[in-house]
């Protein structure tokens, strides 16, 4: 063997974390690591999802451990007009002195002040994007100035693309498992009408408690972002239920309820084999949709089913699904009743806290009456929910 063979076998690939099946959240952390040996000024590598129906950029994954000065954040990206003009330029944005830039763009906007506060001196953003769809912000931090320079630029450029593709990759898999338990479910033909909007406020209405229980619950934004994204799959084993059960207007015999309780597991037993036929084990999180598949009928007094479990036994995620959802069920006008009021809906939450449904749940959701309302006037309830 010559020097050139021996030179080769001993080249390691820093990158190849990227190929293991590990969470992505640890994958960034671990880019971040290979990044600081060789560029050793970037503190923080931050990543920040798009909602198009809601127009708001939300925060998702960080690698700055504690200190991490956006968390749980959002905001609407009419509200970040640099970022605003990236998408509408295709150019990514240097900021060699923050405190400079927010003087010159007139941005004292939430997130640039909490970014200063933290020391933050300097950032280079990049857009995300998967076939033409805008995904979100990739952004790179120094506690230094003026270290963002062509060449610093031309390196960093081709860690963004790789952070990108992994950062694409979740969430096609994310994607991927979702399309087909959705389309498992419409090809039975039209089944429970709770579709369309009903699963975009309750989702909505599942993140909104999460992100106030946050600190109390020590929660990071990748938790949240995951109920969120994975709440519209709560009730998939309900393509198992008999049409002549699952759309019956009337009130359900003994017999035929206890039919309909089959659903959560059935749609644990459906989550599980389009995990593994698809090979979609790396998929972030998915502990969590299994909990809210399983769980989110179970009660906190141990009434609900399908295993009769009590408080704390109950994942968070079903407890903040299962408030989430009721509260839409009330408020939303079905084939069989007209929609509550939101002061309806509040009263009998109230009624419910600490009985069948979670008290921090509860009060999380009646806390914020005004982000409840801006989703009900985004997404109008119709006939089918």
């Amino acid at each position: 063997m010559d020097e050139n063979d021996k030179s080769t076998n001993s080249h390691k690939d820093e990158f190849s974390f990227l190929n293991q099946k590990v969470p992505l959240k640890n994958k960034i952390l671990k880019a971040h690591q290979v990044i600081k040996d060789r560029l050793p000024f970037i503190a923080r590598v931050a990543l920040a999802l798009y909602d198009p129906k809601t127009t708001t950029l939300k925060t998702f994954i960080h690698s700055s451990g504690e200190d991490n000065p956006l968390d749980h954040y959002e905001a609407k990206i009419d509200n970040a007009p640099s970022l605003k003009k990236m998408l509408e330029t295709g150019q990514p944005r240097v900021v060699n002195k923050m405190l400079t830039f927010e003087k010159q763009n007139g941005e004292g906007k939430e997130h640039i002040r909490r970014l200063g506060r933290q020391g933050y001196a300097a950032s280079y953003t990049t857009s995300v994007f998967n076939n033409g769809e805008f995904l979100g912000f990739l952004f790179f931090n120094s506690y230094e100035t003026d270290v963002f320079s062509e060449t610093v630029l031309h390196e960093i450029d081709t860690y963004a693309h790789l952070i990108s593709l992994t950062v694409i990759n979740e969430l096609n898999s994310f994607q991927t498992l979702s399309a087909a338990l959705k389309t498992t479910s419409s090809l039975t033909h039209e089944r429970d009408p709770e579709t369309g909007s009903h699963l975009d406020r309750m989702s909505r209405y599942s993140r909104i408690i999460v992100k106030v229980l946050a600190d109390k619950y020590d929660l990071k934004d990748d938790y949240i972002e995951h109920v969120f994204m994975y709440a519209p799959l709560h009730d998939v084993g309900k393509i198992a239920i008999p049409d002549e059960i699952l759309l019956k207007r009337g009130k359900l015999t003994g017999e035929e309820m206890e039919i309909m309780k089959t659903h959560s597991l059935r749609g644990l037993k459906m989550v599980n084999g389009m995990i593994k036929n698809f090979s979609l084990e790396e998929v972030g999180h998915t502990e969590i949709l299994k909990n809210i598949t399983a769980f989110h009928h179970e009660a906190v007094d141990g009434s609900g089913y399908p295993y009769g479990k009590k408080g704390v036994e109950i994942p968070l995620e079903a407890r903040v699904v299962s408030v989430a959802d009721i509260f839409d069920a009330l408020t939303s006008k079905r084939p069989y009743k007209e929609a509550w009021s939101n002061e309806e809906a509040f009263s009998l939450l109230k009624k419910l806290s600490g009985v069948t449904l979670d008290s921090d749940c509860v009060e999380a959701l009646l806390s914020q009456e005004e982000a409840i309302i801006e989703i009900q006037n985004l997404f109008d309830a119709d006939t089918l929910g």
